[in-house]
């Protein structure tokens, strides 16, 4: 399926994000404008049943497959949040980024035994939901978490969670590969961490921040993106 979204920028070297559940390209609302200003150009993706892209079966190797589909192969860096960082990692030997950046990948979500309705309830989420759970958010970024979920097509969380729920930590990276994991809620545990560095990648954590890393704390994010950007 070829994917929507929107570019900021036109740079030569060429950035590709992609965001988590629920979410969509919106989410990185700062993120692609900053990127673009250090001479990018930056990609930002729908992934299937997110935002303006199409709806259909749901699978985290369709999520992938998605991925190469749309995406320029051989791209400068390439960011996936959460699921994003799941489709990415499955995906990252077809793009051949130069390199890979995964914030808070979702990778042990068999482990976590994640539940579809933990989504599927927060879909009608009111403002005040949003602003309790996440009191360090710009108003902006509510205001993007609210549009993005009534864009969001519950069923993925279907195709991930629940019965579907797997394992899928990658043996090693396919690229040079740094991993942000958030300070508090991260989906990568301190166990986690340390496998990973045995592994061979970059692990760094954004103390403090939440899962979504790039709103809780954006400069805290940027600064864990040193030498990689």
């Amino acid at each position: 399926m070829l994917l929507q979204g929107r570019e900021w920028g036109c740079g030569e070297r060429v950035v590709v994000l992609v965001h988590g559940i629920m979410s969509d390209h919106r989410t990185w609302w700062r993120v692609g404008p900053a990127l673009a200003s250090r001479g990018y150009r930056v990609i930002g993706v729908d992934l299937r049943g997110h935002g303006a892209s199409g709806r259909g079966e749901y699978g985290a190797e369709l999520f992938a497959d998605d991925l190469v589909e749309t995406v320029p192969t051989g791209a400068e860096l390439v960011i996936g949040h959460s699921l994003g960082g799941l489709a990415v990692s499955l995906a990252v030997e077809r793009l051949a980024p130069a390199r890979v950046v995964y914030a808070d990948p979702a990778w042990a979500l068999g482990t976590l035994a994640v539940e579809p309705a933990v989504f599927v309830d927060f879909r009608d989420a009111t403002r005040e939901m949003v602003v309790e759970l996440n009191p360090g958010w710009a108003d902006a970024d509510v205001d993007v978490e609210l549009a993005t979920l009534q864009a969001w097509d519950p069923d993925t969380a279907f195709g991930v969670t629940g019965a579907r729920a797997a394992d899928r930590i990658p043996e090693g990276p396919a690229v040079p590969s740094l991993v942000v994991a958030a300070g508090r809620g991260s989906l990568v545990s301190d166990a986690l961490k340390t496998d990973l560095t045995a592994r061979g990648f970059t692990v760094r954590t954004v103390p403090g921040a939440g899962h979504t890393l790039h709103r809780d704390d954006f400069d805290g994010f940027f600064q864990a993106l040193d030498g990689w950007i």
